[in-house]
């Protein structure tokens, strides 16, 4: 016991230091982050936090990007460099845009071959991992034994935007279309993986019955059912991803209808999840609401946080002003469910409802909320057993902030808690499916410069040591 305990004490002290320390010299620190909303600057210059080099007690010093292949640390150095130029920048957003639009030969990615292979080549490559089973497949592989993540998040690119009204048998393809999709996401998925998907994938006409909040049609309901079955059945859970504001309260509907369904004792897990993009102002009561929904109806209540990545689209007064908001909304939710306590932040109407059970996914290009939650999670592993602590997924993209993602990966500390784990999400369809996600990246690094500059300087150094390992002089 006396082990266990001196073990769990070094773990205490290391939370906040060994990320820093994986990533401590190059790169400005990420607490100033936010992939939504731009505030205004610090006030005083941030601590140094993130570089490419480990330290272990009595090793040598090694790079945690080495396990990337250089052709993904070369390309990602270029796509950030690209996007630290607000020309350059907002040149890629309305060539995306056009390509979504266009229903020109020149513009269109599926028939014009010069076009189709640079977009493959840059932007596809870095934040999808393929059209096809035969290209995703190895990806997947790679993410698990090459790079060492526990899991991936397999998301389905498909999503609907708007359009004109369809008919009922375009409805019916569409729905035929979204089935297929997740059905093939389900089949390369490992059991402990995540599906990520769009609940506006099913078409038009979901996308309105969503903005109104209403009920899917019956079939609509068996192709998402067939789904959850799927997944359920290979220990795989499903991440249904917020949307704009006007769709999300419809989505959270359906959600939670499946989490009564599917997040139950039997499974002993949360396989469906309900995603809560902070940068918004009522959601810390909307999460109050369906934990004590989950509470009193007796089911495991899945929570995934994200910052939020429709900002461009939100109706006036509905996001926080400024970008610490937004960081203090997210990290007091994050806070709350971890610790499985009501707070002040996240409180239910009847204070004597317990608080449910919960597994919770933090997706987050933020380093300073990482670190917080794992300080949290280190007290708690001093009080409890690692095992009995709920289970806690960290999560980021492809291609983006690879050095927090290998960093949390390499972290001796991870070790010693149980029921937590690290996770990549790969995207996948065809380009032209996968375009409006594009399209969000590109937007996102457009209103983040200051994160995707971190990741140029960790990649920039990581390609610097290469260059001089070539020559004999790392």
């Amino acid at each position: 016991m006396g082990s266990r305990f001196q073990q769990v004490q070094r773990l205490q002290r290391l939370t906040v230091s060994p990320t820093s320390r994986i990533l401590a010299r190059n790169v400005h620190q990420s607490s100033r982050h936010n992939t939504a909303i731009q505030g205004p600057a610090p006030t005083s210059p941030p601590a140094q936090l993130l570089s490419t080099q480990t330290y272990r007690q009595g090793s040598t010093p090694k790079s945690v990007l080495a396990r990337l292949p250089t052709s993904s640390v070369a390309r990602s150095y270029l796509i950030t460099a690209m996007s630290s130029s607000p020309a350059l920048l907002g040149l890629t957003f309305t060539v995306l845009r056009k390509m979504l639009d266009s229903k020109n030969y020149l513009m269109d990615v599926e028939r014009n071959p010069l076009i189709r292979t640079l977009l493959k080549s840059t932007f596809y490559a870095q934040f999808c991992a393929g059209d096809k089973a035969h290209e995703v497949k190895p990806n997947l592989a790679a993410a698990r034994s090459v790079l060492g993540y526990d899991g991936v998040i397999i998301e389905y690119a498909l999503e609907v935007l708007g359009g004109s009204e369809p008919t009922a048998a375009e409805t019916a393809a569409e729905i035929e279309v979204w089935r297929k999709g997740m059905m093939k996401s389900v089949e390369m998925a490992s059991e402990g993986d995540f599906i990520g998907l769009k609940w506006s994938g099913l078409g038009r006409h979901a996308l309105h019955l969503l903005q109104n909040q209403q009920d899917a049609t019956p079939e609509m309901w068996s192709a998402i059912t067939e789904a959850c079955d799927a997944a359920a059945a290979k220990g795989v859970c499903l991440l249904p991803g917020a949307e704009e504001e006007i769709t999300n309260v419809g989505l959270e509907k359906w959600t939670t209808a499946l989490q009564k369904k599917y997040n139950t004792k039997e499974y002993g897990r949360a396989l469906i999840y309900t995603t809560y993009q902070c940068y918004l102002r009522g959601i810390p009561a909307r999460i109050a609401q369906h934990l004590e929904k989950a509470s009193k109806e007796g089911y495991i209540a899945g929570v995934k946080l994200v910052r939020g990545a429709y900002l461009n689209s939100e109706p006036a007064g509905v996001c926080f002003d400024t970008k610490e908001g937004t960081d203090a909304c997210y990290d007091a939710c994050a806070a709350t469910v971890l610790r499985q306590q009501w707070s002040d932040a996240i409180a239910p109407s009847n204070p004597s409802v317990p608080f449910p059970s919960v597994n919770i996914v933090l997706a987050t290009h933020n380093l300073a909320t990482i670190q917080t939650a794992k300080a949290i999670r280190a007290s708690q592993i001093l009080a409890t057993d690692p095992k009995n602590l709920p289970r806690l997924t960290y999560a980021q993209l492809q291609g983006m902030a690879d050095e927090i993602s290998q960093s949390l990966v390499q972290d001796p500390t991870m070790k010693a808690d149980e029921n937590a784990k690290v996770v990549k999400l790969l995207a996948w369809g065809t380009m032209t499916e996968c375009l409006n996600f594009l399209i969000r990246r590109a937007a996102e690094n457009k209103e983040a410069s200051f994160r995707t500059e971190d990741t140029r300087k960790a990649m920039g150094a990581e390609l610097w040591r290469r260059m001089k390992g070539v020559f004999g002089l790392a």
